[in-house]
C-alpha cells in the first residue's frame, strides 16, 4: 500500500517546478502570501529569488573570486600605505620630541647661567635665558 502511494506521489513531485511563483494577495487591510493565485483582492506576483550560492554558475564563481582577490590586493595596498604613513608620523614625532628636549636643556642651562652670573653679566644671561625660553615655547607648545 505504501509502495503504491509512493508511486502515485512521486510523479506529482516531479511535475512541480523547481521554483514556485509566489503571490502577494491584498484584501482590505490583510496581506497574505501564497503559491496559488489570489481568489479575491489585489494580486502581485513576486519575483523568484536568486539561486542559492551553492548553485551558482562556474563563470559567476570565477568572477566573484577574481573580484575578491582584487579587493584583497587593494586592501593590502591601503594597509601598506597606512603603515608607511604611521611610520613617517612616528619618526617626525620622535624628531620633534628630541628637538624639544634639546631646547628645554638649553633653557635650563641658560637659567643656571643667570643664577651664577656676576653683577655685570647678569643682564646678558637673563636675556639669553628669556630667548631660550621663547624658542622652547614657540617650537614645543
Amino acid at each position: 500500500m505504501i509502495r503504491a502511494a509512493a508511486f502515485m506521489v512521486f510523479p506529482l513531485l516531479a511535475a512541480l517546478p523547481a521554483q514556485a511563483q509566489m503571490y502577494k494577495c491584498t484584501h482590505g487591510n490583510q496581506t497574505s502570501y501564497s503559491e496559488a493565485p489570489c481568489e479575491r483582492g489585489e494580486q502581485t506576483v513576486l519575483p523568484a529569488p536568486d539561486a542559492p550560492a551553492g548553485q551558482r554558475k562556474p563563470a559567476d564563481l570565477t568572477r566573484l573570486q577574481a573580484e575578491s582577490a582584487k579587493l584583497q590586493r587593494e586592501r593590502q595596498h591601503r594597509d601598506a600605505q597606512q603603515d608607511r604613513a604611521d611610520a613617517l608620523h612616528d619618526r617626525q614625532a620622535a624628531r620633534r620630541r628630541e628637538q624639544c628636549a634639546k631646547l628645554e636643556l638649553a633653557h635650563r642651562w641658560a637659567e643656571d647661567d643667570v643664577r651664577r652670573a656676576t653683577h655685570g653679566a647678569a643682564e646678558a644671561a637673563r636675556l639669553k635665558a628669556r630667548r631660550a625660553a621663547e624658542r622652547h615655547a614657540v617650537q614645543c607648545k
